[in-house]
């Protein structure tokens, strides 16, 4: 997706985006960007100008990257520290500096895209690795509630909700948590 507010670049640089292969969704405002994204359409990468009218690029890209997770690259007119600085806090993969040439943007769009990747691969890992944290403690935490309750040695107890999740057909990190929200329940 191309955002900017100027109509004379969106053009230009969407039809050479296209020529290069890429698909293409445009957007002249802050607002029809969001508009965009709220019809369902998930662009591989966002490319917008810093610079816009009313809520600026910066603004657009903590949407991106707070709300709809997508990842972008700004570009803009300026090119010193400030705003180079600005644009890479609030999460751009990429920055591009006009006049910009199509030539020159499909290495910088096929880079940011690339560790757009490795970023879900990255988030993706990370919460996996989150839930299976999460299964484990609750395990050990209905070992430990069995331990108490049954007056059982550590491997008894586990042994226990093992055999009691396999009767049940069911995950013993399930059957852990099931054990645990029950727990409170009756502590309230």
């Amino acid at each position: 997706m191309l955002v900017d507010d100027d109509r004379l670049i969106l053009a230009t640089l969407s039809s050479g985006l296209r020529h290069a292969g890429y698909e293409v969704s445009l957007a002249d405002s802050h607002d029809e960007a969001v508009t965009v994204l709220q019809s369902g359409i998930r662009p591989d990468l966002c490319i917008l100008d810093v610079q816009m009218p009313e809520q600026g690029g910066l603004t657009l890209a903590e949407k991106l990257r707070d709300f709809y997770h997508l990842p972008f690259i700004m570009f803009s007119a300026y090119s010193d520290d400030e705003t180079v600085k600005k644009a890479s806090a609030a999460g751009a993969l990429g920055y591009l500096v006009k006049p910009m040439d199509i030539q020159q943007m499909v290495p910088t769009i096929e880079a940011a895209m690339a560790r757009a990747r490795e970023l879900k691969t990255l988030r993706v890992n990370s919460v996996q690795l989150q839930n299976a944290l999460q299964a484990e403690r609750d395990v050990n935490v209905a070992v430990g509630i069995v331990m108490m309750q049954h007056k059982l040695q550590r491997n008894d107890a586990f042994n226990l909700l093992r055999n009691a999740a396999r009767k049940r057909r069911m995950k013993l990190s399930e059957l852990a948590t099931e054990l645990i929200q029950a727990g409170s329940i009756l502590s309230l």
